[in-house]
């Protein structure tokens, strides 16, 4: 890529606590490094930026990225886009995320920061819009750090000394010979975390709590993991620490995967209409505990950058 001349960026806060949309930035482009010092600071900031109309095909989607980090495999589970090792599909009918005959629904239902089973969850999701309905479809992100500092004194004091266990595994209430069970079976991912990590650029305590990765908590009762856990996700999406989005055709989300948790409502399935996305992910590192701990890894491999992991697809 080429740098070109480009304005300066303008940062449009669009919540309180997160969420704000970048303008002056042509994507198709290398930004300057005035530019990416701006939009990383946005970033780091507001926890999720957008980029409106930037209409990338896939290899300007790896080269952007690449500018902010090193994409992993499209994904470590679900595989990625032919010829496309750093693309995941987030198709509307993917079969990561297949319709369920029967679910249990909370108010925290769907909510996740990105392959936190894993021991080193990506560091940011990078998501670009292609296919997009005119209306429904829309995605929420939280902010994790709000919600941390949202809790009591007392309750602060007690989760920073937790860990929890985070994990993908094969769902119960799916149908017999589920290809999301089948898949996850051949690639069990399952990581201790610290409840509360410390942002490693920021330094800001975050509220790690992804409702649908992080299965219990280290050294409780069954019910006293579950009950309090359901007092951290219910918190953790409060309203106002959200940021909802409206998509368009050629959209970009850009979030911090260390500090949020996201959310795509289920009100696509009950419409008529298509839904494409494609994603990137960055490679990240173990969280760190208020106590210093790092995260450990319970079962598999650590996510690692799609050239790498192509390297050891072919070695076996």
């Amino acid at each position: 890529m080429v740098v070109a001349h480009q304005p300066t960026v303008e940062v449009v806060p669009l919540t309180l606590h997160i969420g704000a949309e970048i303008r002056g930035v042509d994507l198709t482009r290398a930004l300057s490094p005035e530019q990416l010092e701006a939009v990383r600071g946005a970033f780091l900031k507001w926890k999720v930026i957008f980029f409106r109309d930037q209409n990338l095909d896939h290899a300007q989607h790896v080269a952007m990225a690449r500018q902010f980090g090193e994409p992993t495999i499209g994904h470590a589970v679900f595989g990625h886009v032919d010829g496309y090792p750093e693309i995941y599909s987030v198709a509307k009918n993917r079969t990561a995320n297949e319709k369920y005959d029967a679910m249990t629904v909370t108010p925290w239902f769907g909510w996740h920061t990105d392959v936190t089973a894993a021991v080193n969850p990506p560091c940011a999701s990078i998501l670009r819009g292609v296919t997009i309905p005119p209306y429904g479809g829309d995605t929420f992100w939280t902010n994790l750090v709000a919600a941390y500092l949202g809790l009591s004194e007392p309750m602060r004091a007690f989760v920073d000394r937790l860990r929890g266990i985070h994990a993908f595994e094969p769902r119960g209430d799916a149908k017999e010979g589920s290809a999301y069970n089948e898949r996850v079976k051949r690639r069990a991912l399952k990581s201790e975390h610290p409840l509360v990590a410390v942002h490693a650029e920021t330094g800001e305590r975050v509220l790690f709590a992804s409702p649908s990765f992080l299965k219990s908590l280290v050294g409780f009762t069954p019910r006293e993991s579950a009950k309090i856990l359901e007092i951290l996700w219910e918190h953790a999406v409060r309203p106002e620490y959200t940021v909802r989005f409206k998509w368009n055709p050629g959209d970009i989300a850009f979030w911090d995967n260390r500090s949020t948790a996201h959310l795509a409502p289920r009100d696509i399935f009950q419409s008529d209409f298509d839904r494409q996305l494609y994603r990137i992910t960055l490679v990240g590192e173990p969280l760190v505990g208020v106590d210093g701990r790092p995260s450990k890894s319970i079962e598999g491999l650590p996510v690692r950058s799609a050239a790498e992991e192509l390297r050891m697809m072919a070695a076996e």
